[in-house]
C-alpha cells in the first residue's frame, strides 16, 4: 500500500498498528463465536461481545500487558460469562447500579494512544451512562454482565503516596 501511494498513505508503523487492531478484533470475534456456537449460546455470546465492545469504545479502560493476553481474556469472557453466569433479582439490580455509578465517576478513561480530544469526553460519558442505563429498561442479564465487566476496567486504580 505504501509503495502504491507513498505520498497519501500513513507511515508503515501506523498501518501495521491499525492492521493489528483489525486482526486482533477478528480473532477474538471469530473465536468467541465458534465457542458460543459450540456451547449453543451463539446469541448471548454475540450480545455480550457487542455490548462489551460498544461500551469499551465509548468508555475506554485498562489494557492488559500483551495483545495475546487481551485476546485470550476477551475470548474467554465473551464465550463463557454469558454461558455460565446469570443475574437475577437483587444481583441484577446491584450489577446495573454499580456499572452505572462507575460510568458516572470514571468514564471515559481512554487509552493514552487514543488521542481523543477533551471536548469529546462529555459526549463519551453521556453515551456510556445511557448505554448502561438502558439496561434498567431492557433487563438483560447478558448486558448487565457485559457492562459490569467493562465498567470494572474503567476504574482508575492509582496508589496513593505514603503519608
Amino acid at each position: 500500500m505504501k509503495q502504491a501511494n507513498p505520498d497519501e498513505t500513513c507511515s508503515i508503523e501506523i498501518m501495521q498498528y491499525a492492521l493489528n487492531i483489525i486482526l486482533n478484533t477478528l480473532l477474538t470475534f471469530i473465536a468467541s463465536m465458534i465457542i458460543g456456537w459450540s456451547l449453543h449460546n451463539t446469541i448471548n455470546t454475540l450480545l455480550f461481545y457487542t455490548a462489551f465492545s460498544l461500551l469499551r469504545v465509548a468508555s475506554g479502560g485498562k489494557h492488559l500487558k500483551t495483545a495475546a493476553a487481551c485476546n485470550l481474556v476477551t475470548i474467554l469472557c465473551c464465550s463463557f460469562i454469558p454461558y455460565l453466569l446469570h443475574l437475577h433479582g437483587i444481583l441484577f439490580w446491584a450489577a446495573n447500579v454499580l456499572s452505572f455509578i462507575i460510568m458516572l465517576i470514571y468514564a471515559p478513561n481512554p487509552d493514552k494512544n487514543a488521542q481523543i480530544p477533551l471536548k469529546c469526553y462529555p459526549a463519551l460519558k453521556l453515551f456510556s451512562i445511557a448505554l448502561v442505563g438502558s439496561n434498567f429498561f431492557i433487563s438483560s442479564s447478558v448486558l448487565g454482565l457485559a457492562y459490569l465487566l467493562q465498567s470494572l476496567t474503567v476504574i482508575t486504580w492509582k496508589r496513593r503516596g505514603s503519608l
